[in-house]
């Protein structure tokens, strides 16, 4: 199997950091604003997938007037492929822990909150222990800020930022109209900073080696460095820090068994990309990376040749079938109608041109459906069916 010269392993966010109390200490005597400057010019966006800017949305919280304020690590990790945040939690929650405390003293928040997956229930007794330790150097050093967890209950859609939010609120979890945003009203209406758990680690990383150790890393619109969960059909599954900016050829290079057909970069909402399209694509945000831009939140599944796209699409659409909170039309009809038209497809009920008809019904969910969920569904089903028509057809 051919090796990529091209493909720079990194080793930051697992990098165990026994310094953490002293990074925290030296960093708060640093001016909020030379902070806030700091991370914007690292270039550090969203490691979620969405690549919001971090700095803005530090800075638009710190901005606000409002005097109670939080900040929310989403460790709800519910897409299909990724377990990083899990590793993240159990290696180095030091990081985010101080993270957090540093994103609340340029915030202004006193209150954090860890918004853990349901299903990672079993991280609680050791993280618990870790949250208790790090109030305690809180409360030796008089840093007024507090971290608690919330357990989530399972549901994929609490993921998205406010319905996320709804369901520590107490409410049904359902994404909220924008605007407003978190940053203005967030967690209980207030002015809110939402990271997930990677992200608050880049900004740990950022905040001890400089912005320019970090921005130096990946290509230009893609800095840094990223985590990727990788699975399927591969010699290699595990997690692995990567820079930003590779092509997806030199992905598979190092991480395929010789025989990839396809590779699903960003879970099961993310892009199904076929082996003729491999140089043309590199893995970071829109910009001016050469060919297709593939954000991605970390998740990287590989498929070979004894794989069926059609199965593959059948898996996913069950899941947004099942995981759709219901509360949009375009999604909640049009997850089950999709669902059903592959299907009536492939058992030769309905003419091969019905693909046509349930692609542009697929366009008008990524247009109206109110949140992530309901339009991310035109990623995989479009990438699939325009790639493997062939594999739909009875």
């Amino acid at each position: 199997m051919a090796t990529s010269n091209q493909l720079k392993r990194v080793d930051f966010i697992f990098r165990n950091e026994n310094d953490w109390e002293k990074i925290l200490s030296s960093t708060l005597q640093r001016k909020p604003q030379d902070l806030i400057n700091e991370l914007i010019s690292s270039e550090l966006k969203g490691r979620g997938g969405a690549g919001f800017p971090t700095g803005l949305k530090w800075k638009l919280t710190a901005e606000s007037k409002e005097k109670e304020k939080y900040v929310i690590c989403n460790a709800d990790e519910g897409e299909p492929g990724t377990f990083k945040d899990r590793e993240i939690l159990s290696r180095v929650p030091y990081k985010v822990l101080t993270a957090m405390a540093i994103c609340g003293y340029i915030t202004g928040a006193k209150r954090g909150f860890i918004y853990l997956r349901g299903e990672y229930k079993f991280l609680l007794p050791e993280l618990n222990k870790v949250i208790d330790e790090f109030d305690y150097y809180c409360q030796e050093t008089n840093l007024d800020f507090k971290i608690s967890i919330f357990m989530g209950s399972g549901a994929y859609i609490c993921g998205e930022e406010t319905a996320l939010m709804e369901s520590m609120e107490g409410k049904r979890g359902e994404p909220r109209n924008k605007p407003p945003f978190p940053t203005q009203a967030g967690f209980m209406g207030k002015p809110t900073v939402i990271n997930n758990v990677e992200t608050l680690v880049h900004t740990f990383t950022i905040f001890k080696y400089g912005a320019k150790k970090f921005y130096d890393l990946g290509v230009q619109y893609s800095r840094g460095t990223k985590l990727f969960s990788v699975s399927g059909d591969t010699p290699k599954p595990g997690i692995y820090e990567l820079e930003l900016g590779m092509s997806l050829q030199d992905f598979v290079y190092e991480f395929g068994d010789g025989d990839t057909k396809a590779v699903q970069v960003g879970g099961a909402s993310g892009f199904l990309v076929p082996r003729k399209k491999f140089k043309d694509a590199a893995i970071g945000f829109k910009g001016k990376l050469t060919g297709i831009s593939l954000p991605t939140g970390g998740s990287m599944m590989l498929f070979n040749s004894s794989r069926s796209m059609f199965n593959v699409l059948d898996n996913y659409l069950e899941f947004f079938r099942e995981e759709s909170c219901g509360q949009c039309t375009p999604c909640r009809v049009g997850c089950q109608q999709l669902l059903l038209g592959i299907k009536a497809v492939k058992r030769g009920e309905k003419p091969a041109s019905y693909l046509d008809k349930l692609l542009r019904l697929n366009e008008t969910m990524q247009y109206t459906a109110k949140c992530g969920l309901g339009q991310s569904v035109a990623n995989s089903f479009s990438s699939i069916v325009e790639n493997f028509r062939e594999e739909m057809i009875y």
